[in-house]
């Protein structure tokens, strides 16, 4: 359904230009989710922006690489083209709804202007389909939420409402960017059910934009973790949980709290922060951060290459595969290793 060769996004400032997404290639099958996980400042949701061509109304551009959306080629499209294509086609649910929402219409309003743009409906039928929409979605009181504004509504009913506007022409790709991040543990968990229920019902694919890789692990098919503008790893979800196959993966499964731990017990870390955009090292961009790095990681910068049933970015994947195995039959056998 959609397929993303060498993608490169940029933005130009005061000090030249600089490239936010490097290079980025990986595809999407209809009916399936796949997650892109990261730290803040990673590319997550310059790529997202990408694909719906929206990262050209806030300073971006797309350089070079190919976007195709069921064999057709967007970064060719014209700005009316793209138009046609967004929410009927493609739908993205933003990051905070309360700044996405616009605060002096009503959510009936809004919903119906996003459904009659793409469908000939009157205002009465498109109204109807905005009640069957919030209802979809898990709004209670339907008929009163549409008639309320934005800041009437909590956290949860309002990213509810973006995920009913998003859905409202029956889009085949949902982009969903942190659509869990401002809301607590319980809404978060309704939230991702409801995107898997309606995934199975109207097969659609997703595309899940997250900081929190436990939230892949509930939704995805596939995880791909980006680092600085760049992807390290591609993997099936339970693979990449089963053994992570680069330090970057690694690290940030072992900062997931886990039940099992010790109270009072610290979570690990990786030492170090990501790299701005205008100050990214030779070699591998990990490489600074990295344990296991070695002046080869340094100085070149490792291909996307297809590895164990995966594909992953790193010169150094049997010594590191190596090492796990060692640590891991240490643990097993504390004795041996007193």
């Amino acid at each position: 359904m959609l397929k993303v060769d060498r993608l490169v996004t940029g933005y130009r400032g005061k000090e030249g230009f600089v490239r936010a997404v490097d290079g980025v290639s990986f595809d999407i099958e209809k009916g399936e989710t796949v997650c892109i996980v990261g730290e803040s400042g990673s590319g997550k949701s310059v790529t997202s922006m990408s694909v719906m061509r929206l990262v050209e109304f806030e300073n971006g551009e797309i350089v070079s690489g190919s976007i195709e959306y069921m064999g057709e080629e967007l970064t060719t499209k014209s700005n009316e083209e793209m138009r046609k294509l967004r929410g009927a086609e493609i739908s993205m649910i933003f990051q905070e709804p309360l700044t996405a929402l616009n605060p002096v219409f009503t959510v009936g309003q809004q919903i119906v202007e996003a459904i009659r743009y793409h469908q000939p409906l009157s205002k009465k039928q498109a109204m109807d389909r905005a009640e069957e929409l919030l209802t979809m979605v898990g709004l209670s009181e339907p008929k009163t939420r549409l008639k309320q504004y934005p800041h009437e509504l909590s956290g949860g009913m309002r990213q509810r409402v973006m995920i009913a506007i998003a859905l409202a022409s029956k889009p085949k790709l949902l982009i969903a960017d942190e659509p869990t991040t401002a809301l607590d543990v319980t809404i978060e968990a309704q939230i991702l059910e409801l995107l898997r229920k309606l995934r199975d019902e109207e097969e659609m694919s997703i595309m899940l934009i997250t900081h929190d890789i436990g939230v892949a692990a509930e939704l995805s098919h596939r995880i791909i973790i980006m680092y600085a503008g760049k992807v390290m790893e591609i993997a099936k979800t339970e693979d990449l949980f089963d053994q992570p196959h680069h330090p970057y993966t690694k690290g940030l499964l072992e900062s997931i709290p886990k039940m099992s731990g010790a109270r009072g017990e610290l979570l690990p870390t990786i030492e170090g922060t990501i790299p701005g955009l205008n100050q990214m090292p030779e070699g591998c961009r990990f490489a600074p951060r990295c344990p296991l790095a070695t002046k080869k990681c340094h100085e070149e910068e490792p291909p996307l290459e297809r590895k164990c049933s995966r594909q992953v970015a790193c010169w150094h994947v049997e010594e590191f595969l190596a090492s796990q195995r060692e640590a891991s039959e240490r643990k097993e056998d504390p004795v041996e290793s007193t």
